[in-house]
């Protein structure tokens, strides 16, 4: 990633994350489509070329869903005790829904992580 030669106010990384907003300026789309990047901020002209969150993300999304679903399935289970095809009929959706949806708000917040601390790939010395 360039130096960063412009001035703009800092940003709070959780939230410009969470709403899918430029790192820079917290004004313009961080997000084309559902997980897919943009190129560039169409507010600020901010090249998201440095941005890359590989596996942080999905990691954080199967940690947290599968935590909340299990938890859940096993309460149902104890209390209520019901047939399989009501497991799937819930928590099937839940699942998929929830991740989906963390999965975008963990991939901003990482990008906007990235963003605020210069992170690059692969450097042994500034």
């Amino acid at each position: 990633m360039s130096e960063d030669s412009a001035h703009y106010p800092p940003v709070d990384p959780v939230k410009t994350g969470i709403k899918g907003c430029c790192p820079r300026c917290g004004q313009g789309k961080l997000f084309d489509g559902l997980l897919g990047l943009k190129p560039r901020c169409a507010s600020c002209g901010l090249d998201y070329s440095f941005a890359d969150a590989g596996d942080g993300p999905a990691v954080f999304v199967i940690l947290i869903v599968g935590f909340i679903v299990i938890g859940m399935v096993l309460w149902l289970q104890v209390n209520y005790a019901p047939p399989i095809w009501v497991h799937i009929l819930l928590f099937a959706p839940l699942t998929i829904v929830l991740s989906l949806a963390t999965l975008r708000w963990f991939k901003g917040i990482l990008i906007a992580m990235q963003y605020r601390h210069n992170a690059r790939e692969g450097r042994l010395s500034d």
